[in-house]
């Protein structure tokens, strides 16, 4: 028993697959909104954990036992940086997971991955093409159905945006072209990046600055008008 310890003590697991991020612009920048999205949405809860393009293992001594999720979202596990996520210490598997689909990339996700998550108990798993060349439609959603996946349909609205609640975040996540936005129907807004939000918070400051120039200009003149 002592030996079998010392054995499994000693596996490597490595940190990285050596393969890139995303095949292409379009990919990468949803992978990273996503990230960045769920990682704001959630930052205020210390037990829920964001990560995406991260070696997940999932049997323990067997480093080849990996997969790297683009986007995925563990409930009742502590936020903090990881360098791997390995299932037997963490006790949870993700709740969410999100592939995003390129031309080296949608036929594992939609075949051996999605056979995986559905083994690791993944309740939610979608898959999203940018592209919209490798899947119809090009966004798609399973969902946990006891032991197997059931296709989750995404509905379309007369604009041609595709919209998929996902019940595990809260939120949903709506498609048109290649532009993706999780949606929080709690306050009807996009869910935005840190980034995203700084952004905003400038324009909406540059913006009643300007306002308040107006204004005072305009008491200015009304003064000057009275005399």
């Amino acid at each position: 028993m002592k030996r079998a310890v010392a054995s499994l003590a000693t596996v490597h697991y490595p940190s990285s697959d050596g393969k890139p991020m995303a095949d292409n612009d379009a990919q990468r920048n949803a992978i990273t909104y996503g990230i960045e999205a769920l990682r704001a949405h959630f930052g205020s809860r210390g037990d829920v954990y964001v990560s995406g393009d991260l070696l997940v293992y999932y049997e323990e001594g067997n480093p080849r036992a990996s997969v790297a999720p683009d986007v995925f979202v563990v409930f009742g596990v502590e936020d903090r940086e990881r360098e791997t996520y390995k299932l037997w210490e963490e006790g949870e598997a993700p709740a969410f997971v999100l592939e995003v689909a390129s031309r080296n990339t949608w036929r594992e996700d939609s075949g051996p991955k999605r056979g995986l998550y559905m083994r690791l108990g993944v309740r939610e798993y979608w898959q999203y093409d940018p592209s919209g060349r490798y899947l119809s439609p090009r966004l798609q959603g399973f969902h946990l159905s006891g032991e197997v996946y059931e296709r989750q349909p995404a509905t379309e609205s007369v604009d041609g945006a595709l919209t998929l609640r996902s019940e595990a975040l809260g939120l949903d996540l709506r498609v048109k072209g290649a532009r993706m936005r999780f949606h929080d129907p709690a306050t009807g807004q996009d869910l935005l990046t840190y980034r995203e939000e700084h952004a905003a918070r400038r324009r909406e400051t540059a913006a009643r600055r300007a306002a308040e120039a107006r204004v005072a200009k305009l008491e200015v003149l009304l003064r000057q008008a009275r005399r």
